[in-house]
């Protein structure tokens, strides 16, 4: 209903058996923004993918792009010999990125091993030595925090409730009959389509899958806090109070009038 009251971007770019980087998506999101500042409007950033928002507010280090044949050598290798495998190889050539990246994080472990293949040097080494690039804009950045951890947790039952009544395990399967699809891809990692994956395969009831879901975005909530309490420059907003657009509406009107 939102998408067709309002313009979104960067929505339904790739299909679920893709990745999709942060650096991609920092590239394409400048794009986009630049196109809507073009038509003379203001680009509204929204979301709650903390990590993406810093590489496009920070900036990322000059990185080498994607290399799609060593990425299936290294998918090849982790078939053969599993992923903890090539995380104990990445200790041996990279043991300051393999001490941040888990053991089961396929997707990092691989970028890791690839950096280091493509450049012979450590993608840690090369993250120090390269100097990101921050966003070309000024931003206004605001946070809708909750002053009752209590009733932030209601809704995130609700909100899970109201996904699976709207359909979201019809909408898990029909994907699933479409793409080749694990749990070590990004898409299926996601809150919600990771446990409606599980609950599919017969890992779990559907009662397992209400509480698994709730919990599992109870704790991405949680992320979120910390990332956006540590955040500089931010406005917070109590989204539990009952004027909450109207405060939020003229911050950033008076914001938007403003040069400073």
């Amino acid at each position: 209903q939102i998408l067709t009251k309002i313009p979104h971007h960067l929505i339904n770019l790739i299909d679920p058996d893709q990745q999709y980087s942060a650096a991609q998506f920092r590239h394409d999101a400048l794009l986009t923004m630049k196109e809507i500042t073009l038509r003379g409007n203001t680009p509204l950033l929204v979301g709650g993918t903390m990590l993406y928002f810093k590489a496009l507010r920070e900036g990322l280090s000059d990185l080498p792009p994607a290399d799609q044949q060593i990425r299936k050598e290294i998918e090849a290798s982790a078939a053969e010999k599993g992923w903890s495998t090539l995380h104990h190889l990445l200790q041996s050539v990279d043991p300051i990125s393999a001490e941040r990246i888990q053991p089961n994080d396929s997707q990092r472990i691989q970028r890791a091993l690839e950096i280091y293949y493509l450049t012979g040097k450590p993608m840690s080494q090369q993250m120090v030595s390269s100097q990101p690039t921050s966003i070309p804009y000024r931003l206004i950045s605001i946070a809708l925090l909750p002053s009752d951890r209590k009733v932030l947790h209601q809704r995130i039952q609700h909100r899970f409730e109201m996904m699976l009544e709207m359909g979201l395990i019809e909408e898990v399967r029909s994907i699933l009959s479409q793409f080749s699809l694990t749990l070590e891809m990004p898409s299926m990692r996601c809150v919600g389509y990771r446990q409606v994956y599980q609950y599919l395969q017969g890992q779990l009831s559907l009662m397992e899958l209400r509480e698994k879901g709730a919990a599992a975005t109870r704790q991405l909530a949680k992320r979120q806090l910390t990332w956006l309490r540590s955040m500089e420059q931010l406005t917070e907003f109590d989204c539990l109070a009952d004027n909450l657009l109207e405060q939020a509406m003229y911050y950033l009107q008076t914001m938007l009038n403003t040069n400073d």
